[in-house]
């Protein structure tokens, strides 16, 4: 592990405590961009540093991209931030089966099943939700769920000595997500969720990134 890696992963914790008491309920600013992007972008760095393995850094610089699109208004924007963080789920994907030796087999056994079944049923609930809210963005809305309900179920397919953490940062960036899409397409404007949405969205979704960086870290030679 690299001197400069925890440094860098403490900026990103205060970038992020930043953007979520002063920015993150507020209107599109340069500032505001910078802050949420940062966030996750000194993740990946402290990543990079450490040498963690280019799965995780890929996931997270996506990550960051998506970051900085949402951030910023317009249909176009929205677009393209949910096409980088597709990508990033499908990095999540490779990360978990390539270097993690999640086995989609797995799915099958026990508790998995049960895990696994529960995580479809609530992609379709919200897809069936999302359908018509919509509208034209209908399309690439329900492949984005397909592609997030992939990561969740390879985190499921890990094995034991993974560690719950993975698992645990699924749960929250789906958690994260759902929210969001219920924010965006479901809420009435002056439904009092709103006023708490931004701020649960963004703590979930830094949290599930941050905890990825914890799972997947190297350990330093003891």
């Amino acid at each position: 592990m690299s001197l400069f890696s925890v440094p860098l992963a403490l900026l990103a914790t205060l970038s992020s405590a930043t953007y979520l008491m002063s920015f993150c309920a507020s209107p599109p600013s340069l500032v505001k961009s910078a802050l949420k992007t940062a966030s996750t972008l000194l993740l990946a760095l402290s990543a990079v540093t450490a040498g963690a393995t280019p799965w995780l850094i890929a996931a997270l610089c996506l990550g960051a991209l998506g970051d900085l699109l949402l951030s910023r208004d317009g249909q176009r924007a929205f677009l393209l931030g949910l096409i980088a963080f597709a990508i990033a789920h499908l990095a999540y994907v490779g990360l978990f089966v390539f270097e993690a030796g999640a086995e989609f087999a797995e799915l099958a056994k026990g508790e998995n099943l049960v895990a696994a079944f529960l995580l479809l049923a609530f992609g379709g609930v919200m897809a069936g939700f999302l359908w018509r809210p919509a509208g034209e963005m209908r399309w690439p809305v329900m492949a984005y769920v397909v592609v997030i309900l992939a990561m969740g179920l390879s985190a499921v397919a890990l094995p034991e000595s993974a560690g719950i953490w993975p698992l645990l940062a699924a749960l929250l960036f789906i958690a994260s997500d759902a929210i969001l899409a219920s924010e965006l397409f479901l809420l009435p404007q002056r439904h009092p969720a709103r006023r708490f949405a931004p701020y649960a969205v963004w703590s979930l979704y830094w949290c599930a990134q941050a905890l990825f960086l914890v799972a997947f870290l190297p350990l330093p030679p003891v």
